[in-house]
C-alpha cells in the first residue's frame, strides 16, 4: 500500500530504489500523489528471476524513470542486468555517498526509502558499470589473471618440494617449467633417479659442459622418494591444467577483442604496454571516454591522483592514492615496469623519479601518465601516440639549472666547486 511522504525539493518524480542481499531485495517507489504530496510504496521481492521480473513490471506500471540501487558485493549484477535490458535507467551508487544520518536506526526497509529519497532529488552519481560487451571481456580478463596467479602458486609449491627433497635444480636452471626444466621433472616423476641421465635431457643453453656438470650436482638427491614423485606429479598436473585452461581463456579473449581492434592497436603503440594489457585496460575502463570528461576524471576514478586532505590549513596523511580496480593498478604496474627498461620518454621518466621518489612512486606516477595517453587515444580515433623521447627532460631544462644541479650534486659529496667559463 502506498502512504504519503514528506514533500521536499523533487528532481526525479517517478524513482525506485533498491536494497539488495543475497536473498531478498527491498524496494522503494516514490511517486506523485493525488493531494500533490509524495508517496511511497516499500515491497520485499525475492532475488529468483521470476521475481525480479515481476518487480520489473511493477516498476514499468509505475512509470518510474529511475532506479538506483548500492554497490553490495556482486548481489546488484543480477537486478541491474535483468533491469537494464528491461530498458531502465539504473544507477549503482557508492554507499559512502548514501550513507544514513547517524542516530537513526537501521533496516532494509529504511534503507530503501533513505536512497529513495536522496536519489529523487538527485544528489546522488552513478557508479561507473561497462556495456555488456566490456563486461564480457572483462569477466575473462580478470578470470585469466586469477588463473596465473593459481599457476604461480602451484610452481612455487613444486620448486619447494624439490627443495625439501634436495633436488636444487631451480639452483641452475632459471626457469625449471621451460623445455628442459619439463623434461627432467617427468623423468624424475616416472622413476629415474640417475644424475647423469636426467642431466643429459637438458637442452639448449643448459647442455653446455658447465651446465651439465652442475645439474648433475643437482639431480644428486639421497631422500627423494616415492612420496615426493607422487606430490610432484600431482603438482604438474595441476600447472599443465592450468596452462591448457589459460591458453583457452586468453584464445576466447582474442574473438572478444575483434570489435576493438583498432582500440588493441592503439594502445599497443605506447612502450610497455602489450596485447594482454591493453585488453585488460580496456577491459577495466572500456573505450567510451565520454563517461570520463577529462583524463583527470579517469585518472582520478582509477586512484592514480593523490588524495588531499586538509584542515586548518595543514595536510593531513600521506596523499596516497587510494584504493581502486586492482586489476587496472596491475595491468598499469606490469605496464609501467616493462616501460622502465625502454629507451623512451616513459622508460626515462620512472628512472629519473625512481632515483628520486623511489620506485614504487615511480611507478605510480608512470601509470598515471599511461592514463593519460590512453584517454586521449580513445577519445580521438584518430590521435596516435608520438614518443617524446629519452632527452625529453634534458631539452627543456635550462643550461643554469643543469649547471646548478651539478654543482649542488658536487656539493654534497664533498667538494668545493669553482665554476670558469671555458675559453
Amino acid at each position: 500500500m502506498y502512504e504519503e511522504a514528506d514533500d521536499g525539493e523533487v528532481v526525479v518524480a517517478r524513482v525506485a530504489a533498491l536494497d539488495v542481499g543475497k536473498a531478498e531485495v527491498v524496494a522503494c517507489v516514490r511517486i506523485p500523489g493525488e493531494s500533490g504530496r509524495r508517496v511511497q510504496e516499500i515491497q520485499s521481492y525475492s532475488t529468483m528471476t521470476g521475481s525480479l521480473l515481476a518487480m520489473c513490471d511493477h516498476f514499468r506500471c509505475e512509470q518510474v524513470s529511475l532506479v538506483v540501487m548500492e554497490a553490495t558485493g556482486d548481489y546488484w549484477k543480477a537486478p541491474f542486468y535483468l533491469l537494464e535490458q528491461a530498458g531502465f535507467t539504473v544507477w549503482v551508487v557508492n554507499a559512502r555517498d548514501v550513507k544514513h544520518l547517524p542516530g537513526r536506526a537501521k533496516t532494509d526497509k529504511l534503507d530503501a526509502a533513505w536512497l529513495c529519497k536522496v536519489a529523487e532529488r538527485k544528489m546522488l552519481r552513478p557508479s561507473f558499470v561497462p556495456p555488456a560487451p566490456i563486461r564480457v571481456l572483462r569477466d575473462l580478463t580478470r578470470y585469466r589473471v586469477d588463473l596465473i596467479t593459481a599457476r604461480t602458486a602451484e610452481k612455487q609449491r613444486v620448486e619447494k618440494v624439490l627443495d625439501t627433497a634436495g633436488v636444487k635444480v631451480s639452483v641452475v636452471a632459471s626457469d625449471i617449467f621451460g623445455v628442459s626444466g619439463r623434461a627432467m621433472l617427468h623423468a624424475l616423476i616416472d622413476g629415474q633417479r640417475d644424475p647423469k641421465a636426467l642431466a643429459e635431457l637438458a637442452k639448449g643453453s643448459l647442455r653446455g659442459s658447465a651446465k651439465r656438470a652442475a645439474l648433475e650436482e643437482a639431480f644428486t638427491a639421497r631422500f627423494f622418494t616415492d612420496h615426493h614423485a607422487f606430490l610432484l606429479a600431482t603438482m604438474m598436473s595441476r600447472v599443465e591444467r592450468l596452462d591448457a585452461d589459460i591458453a583457452a581463456v586468453e584464445a576466447r579473449i582474442e574473438a572478444e577483442l575483434v570489435p576493438f581492434a583498432d582500440q588493441v592497436a592503439s594502445l599497443d603503440e605506447i612502450p610497455g604496454i602489450g596485447r594482454h594489457a591493453a585488453a585488460a585496460i580496456i577491459a577495466e575502463i572500456g573505450v567510451d571516454m565520454s563517461r570520463f570528461p577529462t583524463a583527470g576524471h579517469l585518472c582520478s576514478w582509477a586512484r592514480y591522483a593523490p588524495v588531499i586532505s586538509q584542515s586548518a590549513g595543514r595536510s593531513h596523511g600521506k596523499n596516497a592514492t587510494g584504493k581502486g580496480d586492482r586489476y587496472l593498478a596491475r595491468a598499469l604496474g606490469d605496464a609501467a615496469v616493462n616501460a622502465a627498461r625502454t629507451h623512451t620518454f616513459l622508460g626515462e621518466r620512472y628512472r629519473r623519479l625512481a632515483r628520486r621518489r623511489g620506485k614504487l612512486r615511480a611507478n605510480v606516477a608512470v601509470g598515471r601518465s599511461m592514463l593519460v595517453i590512453i584517454w586521449h587515444l580513445l577519445s580521438d580515433p584518430q590521435a596516435r601516440f608520438n614518443d617524446l623521447g629519452p632527452d625529453y627532460y634534458e631539452q627543456r631544462i635550462r643550461p643554469d639549472r643543469r649547471r646548478d644541479n651539478h654543482v649542488r650534486a658536487l656539493q654534497q659529496l664533498g667538494y668545493y666547486v669553482t665554476l670558469e667559463a671555458a675559453a
